[in-house]
């Protein structure tokens, strides 16, 4: 039986942002900084993509959500988010790590922003050619 004072983490990165989840037993409140889940992500598309891991598993409303992330834009945020929910699903139960394998949710995405060369504007964008 799982008790009310359990907690599973999960630390969650995408880009620049870094997210830490914590799960424990409840009845579904999701908080992000100490702000309700609708009021930090307004986006509906978004909100869906984070809720994936819990949606794919059938765990909504079976745990209270708590996350503190910082770092890089609404998105990445999101990303982070997810990864770490992922995460702390697996803490709770391994059994459900092949289903969120599948779908892609445990693996970290290793994409991020390209640095800047020197003699160029930005990562790969130059100043026009000009031929005389």
């Amino acid at each position: 039986m799982a008790k009310a004072n359990v907690q599973y983490l999960g630390t969650g990165r995408r880009k620049s942002s870094v997210a830490r989840v914590i799960l424990t037993n409840g009845k579904g409140v999701f908080v992000i900084n100490g702000r309700t889940f609708e009021d930090y992500i307004p986006s509906a598309a978004t909100r869906l993509d984070v809720t994936q891991p819990l949606v794919l598993t059938e765990t909504e409303g079976k745990f209270d959500i708590n996350v503190n992330v910082y770092g890089g834009g609404l998105t990445g945020q999101a990303g982070a988010i997810r990864h770490g929910i992922t995460r702390a699903l697996m803490e709770s139960n391994p059994d459900l790590r092949p289903a969120l394998k599948l779908a892609g949710l445990v693996t970290r995405d290793p994409r991020s922003k390209e640095r800047k060369k020197y003699g160029l504007k930005k990562a790969r964008k130059a100043s026009q050619f000009s031929k005389r």
